[in-house]
């Protein structure tokens, strides 16, 4: 059995910060991981994705991006790189291919077993992130057998899929991006369309993250926030690295929408009628964001300069939207599953869970002392699952370790 004071589990953007963080505060430490830095980024994402933020907001702790296009929008592969080489910069203490199958409570601190023995920690960090696991609801048993089943998890390009048309379920970010990718490749695509976020990709001449970043409405605390539940379930807002691709873009390609996907009866695809209440929920929800912006802009910057406000105009649907597709005869033979992710936490043996398991923390401090969590969207703050809220969230959090170890030497 190794001892360690802190393990932290994954080594993704927040576990290195929070890696970097807890070594300046000198916390001997050791991050186990099942890859290695950008795992995921490497072997879970399709092939032409690139990173929703630009290159300016995906700087990590210490080492903001200085490339040639701060403007631009990194691969996948690129950004799973530079965790490459941030994690060499600062020396992180990797244990490399290494996948923890359960955490107890031992003592005062924690039983961690792998596939590649056993340690004992004082505290213990999950910084795993919340999408490890695609979810797909249950109604994809009631589909036909003929009918291919992906996720963005297992899709690369669409040249996989068998002929045919798509149908993808879900409009956030990976909905409308694969949508409009298949779109473009000579496949007609349906979407069905949940709740979703919908904002401009550029805003007052400016990348929209540039105004949620400046005007502070990323930097938001979570105890802020009126519905802080409801808004850690929000879907990714409907961006694209390479132009517009919301509701009204996709249709101008030939992308056919419907409403959300409620049922699968008899071999036919039902669709929820209330495709224009949705959109309408998701148009006025932008407008409040931008009329957040416009009022920070009144109040802290001279606007003269900038563009005019001019706003997206309201989603367009059909006069009569789908209510059904048949999957047994029709030609659909392919259907994407862009319904989100979940986290796994199936190894944590431990009672940090509320009734519908989902974990329970306050700000990344888990219930259980010497337990925190690091990388769930609005941890601490609006942008916590950001790559540009790992700094913060890394500072605060290693400052809490290193009070509880403090606290439980003292006792």
């Amino acid at each position: 059995m190794e001892h360690v004071t802190t393990l932290i589990i994954g080594a993704g953007h927040a576990g290195l910060a929070l890696s970097r963080a807890l070594t300046h505060r000198s916390v001997e430490h050791v991050l186990l991981e099942r890859g290695g830095p950008g795992h995921a980024w490497r072997s879970e994402r399709w092939d032409s994705l690139r990173m929703l933020t630009p290159n300016w907001a995906n700087g990590l702790p210490g080492a903001a991006y200085d490339g040639p296009e701060p403007d631009g929008f990194m691969t996948a592969t690129e950004f799973a790189d530079r965790l490459e080489r941030y994690a060499r910069a600062i020396a992180a203490p990797i244990r490399r291919g290494v996948t923890v199958t359960r955490v107890t409570r031992k003592d005062a601190g924690f039983r961690v077993e792998t596939d590649h023995g056993i340690w004992a920690a004082e505290t213990v960090v999950n910084a795993t992130g919340a999408t490890r696991l695609p979810r797909i609801p249950a109604l994809a048993r009631d589909l036909p057998s003929d009918i291919e089943q992906l996720t963005p998890h297992n899709y690369r390009n669409s040249e996989q899929l068998p002929e045919g048309d798509v149908l993808v379920v879900g409009a956030s970010a990976s909905g409308v991006q694969l949508a409009r990718e298949i779109q473009l490749a000579g496949r007609h695509v349906t979407l069905a369309v949940g709740a979703h976020v919908r904002l401009p990709r550029r805003y007052r001449g400016r990348d929209i993250e540039f105004w949620l970043h400046r005007s502070g409405i990323y930097d938001e605390r979570a105890s802020e926030v009126e519905d802080l539940a409801k808004a850690r379930r929000l879907p990714s807002a409907q961006l694209f690295g390479g132009g517009p691709v919301d509701l009204n873009a996709l249709q101008l390609l030939g992308v056919e929408i419907t409403g959300r996907l409620a049922a699968i009866r008899e071999g036919k695809a039902l669709f929820s009628g209330g495709l224009h209440n949705v959109v309408t929920a998701a148009d006025l929800k932008m407008h409040r964001t931008l009329d957040r912006i416009d009022d920070w802009l009144e109040g802290h910057a001279e606007t003269s300069g900038l563009a005019t406000m001019r706003r997206p105009g309201p989603t367009a649907i059909p006069d009569q939207p789908r209510l059904s597709l048949d999957l047994r005869r029709g030609t659909v033979k392919a259907i994407i599953w862009a319904t989100g992710y979940a986290a796994d936490h199936s190894w944590m043996d431990l009672p940090v869970f509320d009734a519908r398991g989902r974990l329970q923390h306050d700000g990344g401090v888990c219930p259980l002392p010497g337990l925190f969590v690091t990388g769930l969207p609005l941890l601490r703050r609006r942008r916590s699952h950001h790559i540009s809220g790992a700094a913060a969230d890394a500072q605060d959090l290693s400052y809490l370790i290193t009070q509880h170890l403090d606290a439980r030497r003292a006792a």
